[in-house]
């Protein structure tokens, strides 16, 4: 364990009081940083803008009236405060991202470095095809790694995240279902599933039906069975699901949905943990999408870039949206018209083909590990959860018994009568220099703690991990409830007054009114 660790040293009672205050309001090198808006002076600028020869507006009155607003600020400045703002940040860079269900794992730069060579970065969606062979050569054998590690025949790489690729999956579903004179009115969504799968049914026109999980975590093979009948579209499956189980009754599972004529829909957000171990193809599902931005490295924070490639079995590959990328006799080509084999395609989802920087990124991964090496990730991202497991569930309350996949729950049992919430535990492990894991998910156990450590930390990282976990649990049975409400500490911002923040928030910075002299 670290010996910068609060929890499990034996620090003064009094090291615990609010630090002293300075006369800037900055501790240490940890700058205080006020907004840009604050910081800028009229008249002040970081480059030189020269006047702009003569010319004729053409905004037909619509001229601005005002000044812009934007702040007046030196080139140092805006470095400065841009810097001071990326140092206060947590990233993967930084240490350990224990969120669960979210695979925030390394990012090797050898990726951004394909990345962002110019036969890559600087293609134009709307140039010829003819001028990017090297482009459409790069996405072919994407292509072909996903459905080897698949199993399945088809891709579709233009959906743009997950959801997008769950999208894409049940508008083909709904196509193949119509195709055949079939429609169907339900989809089957197991309780612990992400919220965008429900949401993803109702918005292609389902109603949605919840699926109860049993005592292990899993889905209830006989609430299932009772719910198929022929009104059932598909069911929406994640495997290993969002308790970070794997579904070891999926082949009865996959049987008893083709038995009632619906498809199978596997939510790919946890592939991380099966990748060159296990085909979806061969458990029986239909459908699939694949989160590039989690399984093969690339980040996904701040909302994107994302990527979510849609596998696809032989009873849906005609349905995929345009644009295809096929073999002619003239090497490859770009289908972008429904006509031909593509006829019944359910359309375009994207204006163009996908995002290229994933695709090099995800293709660089796979190239870099190997088959082997992919099989690996695999077995030590499971490793890693499960070694956590054992570590903690003498110290945590574990959710469910035995072996975890790649990520692992606890509850918030082990707090009770503590005084001490879900949250409070997550603050505090902010103080110790640590990201919380997802907390509060899935909704199917109270307070959740799902932790998710990826393959690529070491022993020594989980071991200092634990420790702190283990430090803090302690102290919260111990009795001493006060630092954990009062955490984070040791942070540029204190805890929110939440419930100010939720009815009162201010979402919008403005100048402080300035008192104007009184009229004569």
């Amino acid at each position: 364990m670290s010996d910068w660790s609060q929890a499990a040293s034996n620090r003064p009672a009094e090291d615990l009081a609010p630090p002293i205050a300075t006369a800037t309001g900055n501790r240490g090198l940890q700058i205080e940083e006020r907004l840009i808006f604050e910081q800028g002076s009229r008249g002040r600028c970081g480059v030189d803008l020269v006047d702009p020869p003569p010319f004729q507006t053409r905004l037909g009155g619509l001229e601005r009236q005002g000044a812009i607003g934007l702040p007046g600020l030196s080139e140092p400045q805006v470095v400065r405060h841009f810097t001071r703002l990326s140092q206060k940040n947590y990233a993967i860079d930084s240490g350990l991202y224990p969120l669960g269900s979210c695979t925030m794992k390394h990012n090797p730069r050898l990726n951004e470095k394909l990345a962002r060579l110019p036969g890559f970065a600087d293609i134009h969606p709307l140039q010829p095809a003819s001028t990017i062979p090297g482009a459409l050569g790069l996405i072919d054998m994407l292509a072909h790694w996903l459905k080897t590690l698949t199993g399945m025949p088809a891709i579709a790489l233009s959906p743009g995240a997950g959801a997008h690729g769950e999208l894409c999956g049940i508008m083909s579903i709904r196509a193949a279902l119509e195709a055949r004179g079939d429609r169907r009115s339900r989809v089957l969504v197991p309780e612990s599933a992400h919220g965008t799968n429900p949401a993803t049914a109702a918005a292609c026109g389902y109603n949605v039906d919840s699926i109860a999980g049993n005592s292990q975590g899993r889905v209830d093979l006989g609430a299932l069975q009772a719910k198929l009948d022929t009104d059932v579209a598909a069911l929406m499956l994640t495997n290993p699901n969002t308790c970070g189980l794997f579904e070891n009754e999926i082949l009865e599972i996959a049987a008893a949905v083709h038995a009632a004529g619906a498809f199978f829909y596997c939510d790919g957000a946890n592939f991380n943990a099966i990748v060159g171990r296990v085909r979806p193809a061969d458990l029986g599902i239909d459908c699939m999408h694949l989160n590039l931005h989690k399984t093969f490295s690339t980040p996904h924070g701040g909302g994107g870039p994302g990527s979510g490639p849609v596998a696809l079995a032989s009873s849906l590959a005609r349905y995929a949206p345009l644009p295809w990328l096929v073999h002619g006799p003239d090497g490859l080509e770009l289908v972008e018209h429904k006509v031909g084999k593509a006829q019944q395609a359910i359309g375009r989802l994207k204006g163009f083909h996908g995002q290229m920087g994933m695709f090099v990124r995800a293709l660089a991964y796979m190239m870099s590990h190997g088959a082997d090496g992919l099989r690996q990730v695999a077995e030590d991202a499971v490793l890693n959860a499960n070694y956590l497991r054992v570590r903690l569930e003498t110290d945590l309350s574990l959710s469910f018994p035995g072996p975890c996949m790649h990520e692992v729950l606890f509850d918030d049992r082990f707090l009770k009568e503590t005084g001490i919430t879900t949250l409070d535990f997550a603050k505090a492990m902010i103080d110790e220099g640590y990201h919380p894991m997802t907390m509060y998910f899935p909704l199917v156990v109270h307070g959740a703690l799902l932790i998710e450590p990826t393959e690529t930390e070491s022993k020594a990282s989980l071991d200092q991990f634990a420790g702190v976990l283990k430090a803090l649990a302690d102290k919260a049975r111990s009795g001493d409830a006060a630092p954990f409400r009062a955490a984070p500490r040791w942070t540029p911002r204190r805890r929110l007054d939440e419930t100010a923040a939720a009815r009162k928030p201010v979402l919008r910075w403005g100048p402080e009114a300035v008192d104007q002299p009184a009229e004569e």
